[in-house]
């Protein structure tokens, strides 16, 4: 019984000094990453937004465990030249509260910038969604088609994620469990593995040296965001199916872009397997990984004012 007495108490004695820790990095994280825009209400939802330029408007979505510093400056500068450019942190990310339910579902996550688009009054916008965010654009452009012009999706998730990479399997944890993980343990060990981590989601590009601030890459090692990452990554393999039967009814301009060398989706069955899917979907492949947005930003630009010409 003495025992036990006294490793529950470590075992209490631990999980309050992970807390405190988890709570130090991410007072620090913010002051390395300070918020960029600001806040919008939109109806009951509130999202973190910056917008550069004049023109018609583009909306960027980020994806897993990302924040609206993933499309790097160069290729919002580069855009804004002609366009009026909205990058958002999706719910739960960066410095967006979550939604009020709670939820992560992707339905509901659409629902939350549906009305963004609402609030800002964006005519018809093109939304611009890499990774998971190319998942969100393809689920709002089914549930509000009419508020959307078209979709220029980078290296998006497009089909049902059955076997999770590697790099992002401790996202699993069972969701009941995933408040008390996230405010504990989860920040240290994301910040152990940090360096590990960045080198699988990059490759084969190198990780650039400024990502962790100029590219928001700290704010993802917060207990918050690894909360929403976890229900992001679980509930989206559950949306996925619902996500693809729509696939044939989509009525509106998509253009995909991959690299060949992506690490964390394989081109071929998110990129060649959905463009047949899509009545009129293009597809262009490009020598690279899965973080376009920041290794080749201007590029990447590029390639979305050509797709959406």
């Amino acid at each position: 019984m003495r025992n036990w007495v006294i490793g529950g108490t470590a075992a209490i004695a631990g999980l309050l000094g992970a807390g405190f820790y988890s709570a130090r990095a991410a007072r620090r994280a913010e002051d390395m990453v300070p918020m960029d825009g600001h806040i919008v209400t939109a109806g009951p939802y509130k999202l973190h937004v910056t917008e550069q330029g004049h023109g018609r408007p583009l909306l960027l979505i980020h994806g897993l465990g990302a924040q609206l510093r993933s499309f790097g400056q160069p290729m919002v500068d580069e855009l804004a030249k002609d366009h009026r450019v909205i990058r958002v942190d999706r719910p739960g990310s960066g410095y967006s509260p979550p939604l009020p339910s709670g939820s992560q579902r992707l339905s509901d996550q659409a629902d939350a910038i549906a009305a963004l688009i609402d609030e800002l009054g964006l005519e018809k916008p093109i939304l611009v969604g890499h990774s998971l965010g190319g998942a969100l654009s393809l689920t709002i452009a089914h549930r509000h088609p009419e508020k959307i012009g078209g979709l220029a999706l980078i290296a998006p998730a497009t089909q049902p994620v059955r076997d999770v990479p590697d790099v992002f399997k401790g996202l699993m944890v069972p969701l009941s469990l995933v408040p008390l993980v996230a405010r504990t343990v989860a920040v240290p060990l994301a910040l152990a593995t940090r360096d590990k981590v960045l080198r699988e989601v990059f490759r084969p590009e190198a990780v650039p040296d400024d990502y962790l601030t100029a590219g928001g890459g700290l704010l993802a090692m917060r207990p918050g965001n690894v909360e929403a990452a976890c229900g992001d990554l679980q509930l989206a393999r559950a949306d996925g199916e619902e996500m693809v039967a729509h696939y044939a009814s989509l009525n509106l301009p998509v253009a995909i872009l991959f690299g060949r060398e992506d690490n964390l989706l394989d081109y071929r069955e998110h990129g060649e397997t959905t463009a047949t899917e899509i009545s009129g979907a293009r597809l262009t492949l490009v020598e690279g990984g899965h973080m376009l947005p920041y290794t080749q930003p201007v590029e990447t630009a590029k390639w979305v004012r050509s797709a959406i010409a």
